[in-house]
């Protein structure tokens, strides 16, 4: 089967990456990526001999007689295609583009300045700040959309995915609206290429929350919970949770959408599908000491189920069924637990203070009642 049309080179990319990796199940990984063996192994053998991926006609990137002027003018092509770079970034992509002779980032730096292509108060506006980040690849993904704009033909919902430990970006769609159909799509896809996250952070908003009705539960949730997915919603009125996510929208911003104009979707996906490719095997990332994302990440090993698995619980559980408006039955007391979680069951489990209780729906605890008052609550 050949590759899609669309981002060939970033899925050529992500695959002899992971299948470079010690122990790899390249069947799998053909699978995953919806490829043959012989066009996988083929591939794998060009990536091998140092060969360019794409299927143009390969430049050699190195000198042995290369002078001063040619290495500036190395740093200022490279700066013109990605101009959002600073010295630090553009001298470590000279080094993984294999340049014999690299200047020191000072000297990058001045070649910057000397041409007027940097700001000389611009560093002052950069400030470190203390990162913390899961310990493995697909522990945690954060996902979200940018805010929206418009194109020729209507607006354009950037929807973003990132993998908290690498910052691998494993989801870059243009969206034309930001419904929960849409949504589940772009998951789907990104679960049957990368496997299933234990966690995902997201928003209160929809359609992964719902933070104006009486529960944050919505049908999306519901559905990523079935999944055996955490499903984590950060503090409200608090992006910095989502700090990876920010981060990554405004470099976005900076190096793809600028004072653009797409006319169209499309164009929108095709510049998306660009910039991902450089931003997870080319851009080095200073959060990874000058890593790319994808030296740093790997599938996951849990797949996405064809069908639904069941919901269990224990035999200590109290199990109930939600009606249609969001409530469950408990001492004879109608209990809300959330609209979305209608017609399905759920666990109701004593807290360790008495007269509480914790529902639990699949793995999650989804709603805490308190049958010492009159009132509900969630």
């Amino acid at each position: 089967m050949p590759w899609k049309v669309e981002s060939a080179m970033c899925l050529r990319r992500e695959f002899v990456t992971f299948a470079s990796c010690p122990q790899a199940n390249v069947s799998a990984l053909c699978r995953r990526f919806g490829i043959s063996r012989k066009t996988g192994y083929k591939w794998i053998e060009r990536f091998g001999k140092g060969l360019e991926l794409s299927d143009r006609s390969r430049r050699p990137h190195t000198s042995p007689r290369r002078t001063e002027a040619e290495l500036e003018q190395s740093v200022l092509e490279l700066r013109r295609r990605h101009p959002a770079w600073g010295a630090r970034k553009l001298r470590r992509r000279l080094m993984d583009l294999g340049r014999r002779q690299v200047p020191a980032v000072s000297v990058v730096h001045a070649i910057l300045m000397r041409h007027g292509l940097i700001d000389a108060g611009q560093s002052d506006n950069h400030r470190p700040f203390e990162r913390f980040e899961r310990t493995e690849p697909n522990d945690l993904w954060q996902m979200d959309f940018k805010g929206h704009f418009a194109t020729d033909t209507g607006r354009c919902h950037p929807l973003t995915m990132l993998d908290d430990h690498s910052r691998f970006n494993l989801t870059l769609k243009a969206c034309g609206d930001e419904r929960n159909p849409t949504v589940k799509s772009a998951l789907i896809a990104a679960f049957e290429r990368y496997g299933m996250p234990r966690s995902l952070l997201t928003d209160n908003g929809a359609p992964w929350g719902s933070y104006r009705q009486e529960s944050n539960w919505t049908e999306l949730g519901v559905w990523l919970l079935r999944l055996g997915i955490r499903l984590i919603h950060g503090r409200p009125l608090h992006p910095q949770t989502q700090g990876k996510e920010e981060r990554f929208h405004r470099t976005l911003a900076a190096e793809v959408l600028g004072t653009r104009r797409f006319s169209g979707l499309t164009q929108a996906q095709q510049a998306f599908d660009e910039f991902r490719l450089v931003y997870n095997h080319q851009r080095p990332h200073e959060a990874l000491a000058l890593e790319v994302p994808a030296s740093r990440y790997r599938p996951a090993a849990r797949l996405y189920p064809r069908q639904l698995p069941a919901v269990e619980y224990g035999p200590g559980d109290t199990v109930r069924k939600v009606d249609i408006s969001g409530r469950i039955s408990l001492r004879g007391r109608p209990c809300f637990v959330g609209n979305a979680f209608a017609g399905q069951r759920v666990a109701a489990r004593q807290n360790e203070v008495d007269g509480v209780i914790d529902v639990f729906y699949c793995h999650q605890k989804v709603a805490k009642i308190d049958l010492r008052e009159q009132s509900e609550q969630k």
